[in-house]
Formats: C-alpha cells, sequence, structure tokens
C-alpha cells in the first residue's frame, strides 16, 4: 500500500504499464490516469515503463512483463531511489513476489492501489465497512500465491506447549478462518445498513422526483451538485475525492423541487469487489427517475470515460434510456481553442445532451430546463378535487407537481396538476378523501 500524507513517510513510485496491441499515445493517457490515482494515494511518480504485447499469451507467468524488463525495471527503481512500483495491470500473488525479488522494493497494481485510495477516503460507517469488505474479498484468494514460498504451521515442534503438539494447522488455513470470520461480520452488519438505507431510498423516491448523478471520477459531479444546490459538499480536482453518496434539495423552474444524489465516481478497471460492495450504494442513484451521467468534455479519452460509465451502469441492471449526458468542463476546453469541435463530435455520437460548465454556472439554466421538459413527460394530468382541510395535500402538490390551475370554494380544493407516475401513491395517501380525475 501507498503511504498516506498522515503517515507522512514520502512515496516515489515507477509506474508500469503492459498492454497489448495499444499504441504508445493511448498508453501514456493510461499511464497519466495511473499517475493521478498514485497521487491520489499520496504518491509521487518518479519514472514509467512501457512494455508492449502482441497478444495475452506473450505476457510472462512469472515476472508479467519478462526478465528483460524486469531487469531493466530494477535499474529504473535504483536510479530513481524509488520506494514502491505500481502496475496499470492486474498481477498474481506469484508475480508480486517474483518482481519484489527482483526490484528490490514493494510491487502492487492497479486494484490494489484503487481499494488503498478507497481505504483513504471512506469517512462513513457504511463506506468504511464496504471498503473492508472489498479488501478481504480481494485478499482471500490470493492467500494461497501469498504463503506458497512459506512452510508456516502452527502447533508443530516444541512451540507449541502441552496439549497442543501434533500436525497442527497450516498458517494458510488459519488466515483463511480468521477472513472467512470477519468477512461473515462485514456482511452481516452491512445487511443491517443496507436495510435501513432501503427504506430511506423508498420513501424518498415515493416522495419527490428524484434525480442520480453519476459518471467517471473527477467529472465534476460534486461540483455540480454544489453548483445546483448549494449544497457545499466536498470537491476537489483529484480521483475519487468523495465515496459517500449525497442527497440535496434542487428547486426546477417553477418551484418544482426534486432530490439531486451524487455517488462514487467509477474509473476504468475498477476492481469488481469494489463495485459489488458499494452496489446498495450506487443504488440509491439509479433507482432515482432521472440519471445524469456527468462527463468531462476536455478529457482526451472521453469516449473511453463514457464507454466504461455505461458498462458499469449496464452491469448493475441500469435503464440507459433514463440518462442524459452532461459534457461538463466546457471552459478548460473552450481555453484550449477547440470546444466547438469537441462538443460537435460528442453531440453526434451520444443520445440527449446539455453542455455545461460546473465550475462557472455556464449551461447550468439550460440543464435545469431539460430536467424539468423530462420531468413534465413523466407525468400524468390529474384534476384533484379534496377537502379545504387538506393542507398536507396542498402544500406537497404545490411543492412537487406543476400546478396549471387552483380554485376553492366553501368545501373543496380544486386543482389542474401533472404529476409525476412515481408520486401518484403518496398523494393518495396523505388525502384518502380526494378524488383524483385523470385528464390526459
Amino acid at each position: 500500500m501507498i503511504e498516506t500524507a498522515k503517515d507522512k513517510v514520502p512515496e516515489f513510485a515507477v509506474l508500469v504499464g503492459a498492454y497489448i496491441g495499444r499504441d504508445l499515445g493511448l498508453a501514456d493517457v493510461h499511464l497519466d490516469e495511473l499517475e493521478s490515482l498514485v497521487s491520489a494515494a499520496g504518491g509521487t511518480s518518479v519514472a514509467r515503463l512501457i512494455q508492449r504485447f502482441s497478444d495475452l499469451r506473450s505476457t510472462s507467468p512469472a515476472t508479467y512483463i519478462g526478465s528483460g524488463k524486469a531487469a531493466f525495471l530494477a535499474e529504473l527503481v535504483e536510479a530513481n531511489e524509488a520506494t514502491i512500483v505500481v502496475f496499470d495491470n492486474e498481477l498474481s500473488p506469484a508475480q508480486v513476489r517474483s518482481l519484489e525479488e527482483i526490484v528490490g522494493c514493494r510491487v502492487i497494481d492497479r486494484s490494489e492501489l484503487i481499494l488503498d485510495i478507497f481505504a483513504g477516503r471512506a469517512r462513513s460507517r457504511e463506506s468504511r465497512l464496504q471498503v473492508e469488505l472489498a479488501q478481504l474479498q480481494y485478499t482471500a484468494p490470493r492467500l494461497r500465491g501469498m504463503w506458497s514460498h512459506l512452510e508456516r504451521q502452527a502447533g508443530t515442534g516444541g512451540a507449541g506447549g502441552m496439549g497442543l503438539r501434533g500436525p497442527g494447522e497450516k498458517q494458510i488455513e488459519i488466515d483463511r478462518r480468521i477472513i472467512s470470520k470477519r468477512l461473515s461480520r462485514l456482511r452481516a452488519e452491512l445487511d443491517t445498513i443496507h436495510k435501513r438505507r432501503k427504506r430511506e431510498v423508498n420513501a424518498r423516491v415515493g416522495k419527490h422526483y428524484c434525480v442520480g448523478l453519476v459518471g467517471y471520477t473527477n467529472a465534476g459531479k460534486s461540483t455540480l451538485l454544489n453548483s445546483l444546490t448549494s449544497a457545499e459538499t466536498y470537491s476537489a480536482d483529484q480521483l475519487f475525492a468523495t465515496l459517500d453518496t449525497k442527497t440535496r434539495r434542487w428547486r426546477l423552474p417553477g418551484g418544482i423541487d426534486t432530490m439531486l444524489s451524487d455517488t462514487v465516481g467509477f474509473v476504468r478497471d475498477l476492481p469488481h469487489q469494489l463495485v459489488a460492495s458499494f452496489r446498495s450504494t450506487l443504488q440509491e442513484a439509479l433507482e432515482a427517475d432521472l440519471l445524469l451521467h456527468v462527463i468531462d468534455a476536455s478529457h482526451p479519452q472521453v469516449m473511453e470515460q463514457i464507454t466504461t460509465v455505461e458498462e458499469v451502469l449496464e452491469d448493475l441492471g441500469c435503464d440507459l434510456s433514463k440518462l442524459i449526458c452532461v459534457l461538463n468542463k466546457v471552459d478548460l476546453i473552450d481555453e484550449a481553442g477547440e470546444g466547438e469541435d469537441v462538443i460537435t463530435v460528442l453531440r453526434a455520437r451520444l443520445p440527449e445532451t446539455v453542455v455545461i460548465s460546473a465550475a462557472t454556472g455556464a449551461g447550468t439554466d439550460g440543464l435545469a430546463n431539460l430536467v424539468l421538459e423530462r420531468y413534465k413527460e413523466s407525468c400524468t394530468f390529474f384534476r384533484i378535487t379534496a377537502p379545504v382541510s387538506s393542507g398536507k395535500l396542498q402544500a406537497f402538490a404545490r411543492a412537487n407537481c406543476g400546478v396549471e390551475e387552483e380554485t376553492y370554494d366553501a368545501e373543496h380544493w380544486t386543482a389542474q396538476l401533472s404529476v409525476p407516475e412515481s408520486l401518484v401513491a403518496r398523494m393518495r395517501s396523505l388525502c384518502p378523501e380526494a378524488r383524483f380525475e385523470r385528464i390526459r
């Protein structure tokens, strides 16, 4: 693991990318992202090494990159006084051990690095448990490789004491039992938290029109949440700045209130253990009435990032038809003098899009109007007649529905409303004696 700033131990990393049939420019872009991940974990990149293969069979079972490149890597480590080597690939425990013997320092892969970043950024009890669960799920299948070079056995020889001598128990079996027990406890505790979260989400979905923010990490989701809701949540120009889902009230034009939720960002080759652990957290956004896919339009690999997000969403069972693509950071494109061309290409390739800058606020009014249009499309028009004493129903309707017309007489309140289908049951429960007449 890379030491964080809190530990006050500087880490200097050599980055290694082994790619199959990938051009040098794209390899550099991927290592740029790996460098950002290293920085997010508290390390500093001091050198890079790229290895290209014609096909997967060319990789080395022992060192992944081959003995010659491994020897060159050791020279890079020594020349740059590196303390850690970070691979942009997933390595087996045996490959990690072989490489560490050759280069003389720690070696980690991309998955372990991302898990380390999540562990350092987790703040809530739920996210900490989710990260620990993912780390243990990552570690458990690697125990055999980790211990294959040792012959450790507990309870053997004279070390066990009276009544404890005998064939003993292998250390790997002890570790597996400890991890298995901890996994069971984590799953049980998370199950309790997830049930509570499910109740909260169901209550919110039934009371408000809900909008979820999804996207690649560092695309600007938290900045957009702050811009639209004045939430003042933490945002920064770094990968995985926030992990916990945050939900805030967002008032659309016409005074209609919605609930806007921000979620953890995605990244290329996100460890599947993390996707599984954070599934319930992501579910809050995925169950929303509408999803805003926030895209960093200034990134050189923007289409690859879009594909990564859509693949994860599909894996989670998300309906991509309720997606609006939000092309963010247009201010950075304009600074480079190529904004119009980039936006034209993206709009041609993507479905419904809107162009904004969350940092400056440009285009956010257009985004609000587009969301309002989607809101209206999801609505059914009712004429509601209720007693004048139905204050809760009237207040809810004004806050969450489009009120086209309303009148009072001595006994009744009558209103013509556009009501999102997801809120109809909630409105009926607020005033069971009210009469709902569908008009279109």
